[in-house]
């Protein structure tokens, strides 16, 4: 049996920050929203569409994630489509698309130091180092059956 393609990129930033939480056997999970923005001309005039996605995380990718990402932060996120799909209480069936990240780049973080920290602009560059590298792992870790 094979599986059919699935796959997904996108970028955005959070509108939210991120939460984590665990299974109950442990493994972790994140959950944020991300903003996309798309631009085009329309008879001459500019416009902006945006499109608002949930994004799930899990193991180490989801650590890395919560540690690390922030509302407002910009984000290039790989994964797949998952549907969810349910019985509301009055016997409607609801579904709901999000998307399961295998890898998550965190982009820059421009924010200026406060309070004159100079040195949070360093840590904030470690600390996304540090992050990217615990993503990288864990797509590693991810086997997809090909």
């Amino acid at each position: 049996m094979m599986n059919s393609l699935n796959s997904i990129l996108i970028e955005g930033n959070l509108t939210r920050d991120p939460v984590l939480s665990s299974t109950p056997k442990g493994t972790a999970v994140c959950t944020f929203s991300l903003a996309s923005n798309r631009f085009y001309r329309q008879e001459e005039e500019s416009k902006r569409e945006v499109s608002f996605f949930d994004i799930e995380t899990w193991a180490k990718l989801a650590e890395a994630c919560g540690e690390n990402l922030k509302k407002g932060r910009g984000v290039r996120v790989v994964g797949r489509l998952k549907q969810d799909r349910w019985v509301d209480s009055e016997g409607k069936s609801q579904y709901r698309v999000k998307i399961v990240a295998e890898h998550v780049e965190f982009r820059p973080d421009f924010r200026t130091p406060a309070d004159g920290d100079e040195n949070q602009t360093e840590d904030a560059e470690v600390t996304e180092h540090a992050a990217v590298e615990a993503a990288e792992g864990v797509e590693a870790e991810v086997a997809l059956p090909f």
